[in-house]
């Protein structure tokens, strides 16, 4: 018997072990942190294809390639998932151009997701072949190829044709987890075709499930380069039959084509009284997520009222004796109230996730930074355990940096709190939109001056006063949960030293 040839290129850490045979059905696999995607060659002539992906968040799939044209070994580099919520990006600049020379480490081009523009880096040693997708292209899919490698200089001038529908973009479909050898035995040489129709009705099968074939259907699939997955089988469990096979009419297919760019917005009639502004990635997945939180999360809100005297003046002294290491504002000290509440009341540092609620031990919190761009929300880390002045400090740099786009995707991804501090333009209330799948946000608002009982009968005096708002998620807050967290931040605020035990 003839052995397969089997590759397993480990991309995460550029480390590569082959082990070659004399091999009819070349076979590659490409493994990437989690997540694994098979390559298959449907006939002795045709080429290998592996799939490279870069190491960030992807969800575990498999794919299938079929070639038409026979080109030399190469890696083919998709459009990456760099966000949980990105499903398609901007291509930036690129970086290397054909004929570059590729190390473990290049930056390839930049990338612009959802929330920031990012340095995509190459784990692979080779050279660029081909680029797909053009600098400055826009609405990229997700795994969509982006551009080609090889490893051989000498085969970069094989891919000057190269497209898209190449590398399997246009028909390449999630396939089954890891197949086993399919038994010996051979199926019967026909089958009834009445039968057929009438038993055994092929069941669905889902990107999850085995697909089962018989050796000489298999066979004939590949010589006819039609991809079992489109068939359904009439043998028994919805086995694919060599008749199945010899029957099957593939339905005609569409010219692959790169997806069309979004017509632009018609210019304005002369003299209107509008301007169209065409939508960022990042502000459609602003106005998705939001209107999802609004749909589907029951908000509630409430308020309440504190005094802000003892922050502000604890504020001018230690700003005084800061030796210009750092200058704290009222949301820094907001900051650190917020993470110590939360400790307070664990039941509002929590998420709900469908069959149970994940209440977290880090009091991991979002501040809500207004950009060009959108709204994002850098996270200060465990701020419970960290001082006000290192608070001060991150918070500047995470608010610096996000308007610059150079956030790094663990510096906005995830958090388990968020605060919105429209205070600075004079706004004394206002309600917030909880951000999925966390519980809370709290909505702060400007300190005023205000004439307060004083602590006598008939006595007044003078106090500054914020108002702040706790939007939260009835569905693992409730009421008094969030009066509990109000009561715990106004005390840390009332009394801003117990912060600094």
């Amino acid at each position: 018997m003839i052995s397969s040839a089997s590759a397993r290129l480990a991309i995460a850490t550029g480390r590569r072990s082959l082990q070659r045979g004399a091999a009819l059905v070349p076979m590659a696999r490409a493994i990437a942190s989690h997540n694994t995607v098979r390559a298959f060659s449907a006939t002795p002539s045709a080429p290998r294809h592996i799939l490279a992906i870069p190491s960030v968040s992807l969800k575990t799939n498999m794919a299938r390639f079929y070639s038409s044209k026979s080109y030399p070994t190469h890696i083919t580099i998709s459009m990456p998932a760099l966000s949980p919520t990105m499903t398609m990006g901007n291509i930036g600049t690129w970086q290397k151009k054909v004929g570059d020379v590729i190390t473990p480490g290049d930056v390839l081009v930049e990338i612009e997701t959802d929330k920031a523009q990012m340095d995509f880096e190459c784990q692979e040693e080779g050279y660029i072949a081909k680029i797909l997708v053009e600098s400055g292209s826009k609405e990229v899919n997700v795994n969509q190829p982006i551009a080609i490698m090889v490893e051989n200089k000498e085969d970069i001038e094989k891919f000057a044709d190269f497209t898209a529908a190449d590398a399997g973009a246009a028909s390449a479909a999630p396939a089954a987890t890891e197949e086993k050898e399919a038994p010996k035995a051979e199926a019967p040489k026909a089958a009834a075709p009445k039968a057929a129709e009438v038993v055994n009705a092929a069941p669905s099968r889902s990107d999850a499930e085995r697909i089962f074939a018989s050796p000489i259907a298999k066979k004939i699939a590949n010589d006819k380069n039609i991809n079992l997955s489109d068939l359904s089988g009439s043998g028994p469990n919805g086995r694919i039959l060599k008749a199945d096979v010899e029957s099957y009419t593939p339905a005609a297919k569409a010219a692959p084509a790169t997806k069309a760019a979004p017509a632009p917005a018609a210019p304005a009639p002369a003299g209107a009284a509008y301007t169209d502004i065409p939508l960022t990635n990042m502000r459609k997945i602003i106005a998705q997520r939001l209107t999802e939180s609004k749909q589907n999360v029951p908000h509630y809100y409430v308020t309440v009222e504190m005094e802000m005297d003892k922050v502000l003046k604890l504020r001018e002294v230690l700003n005084k004796s800061s030796e210009d290491k750092y200058k704290l504002s009222v949301n820094d000290f907001i900051v650190k109230a917020s993470a110590l509440a939360l400790k307070a009341v664990p039941e509002a540092n929590s998420s709900w996730m469908n069959d149970s609620i994940r209440q977290y031990h880090t009091s991991d919190i979002c501040v809500a930074t207004s950009t060009p761009t959108g709204l994002i929300t850098p996270i200060v880390a465990s701020a419970e355990t960290k001082g006000l002045a290192t608070i001060s400090n991150q918070v500047k740099d995470l608010a610096s940096r996000a308007r610059a786009n150079k956030l790094a995707p663990h510096e906005y991804q995830g958090g388990t709190f968020t605060i919105s501090n429209m205070g600075m333009y004079g706004i004394k209330h206002f309600t917030a939109i909880i951000n999925p799948p966390q519980s809370c946000i709290l909505a702060v608002g400007a300190t005023e001056k205000r004439v307060v009982p004083g602590a006598e009968d008939g006595e007044y005096r003078t106090a500054s006063i914020m108002a702040v708002t706790l939007s939260s998620d009835h569905r693992t807050v409730d009421g008094a949960v969030s009066a509990q967290f109000l009561k715990a931040f106004k005390g840390y605020m009332e009394n801003p030293l117990k912060m600094l035990l």
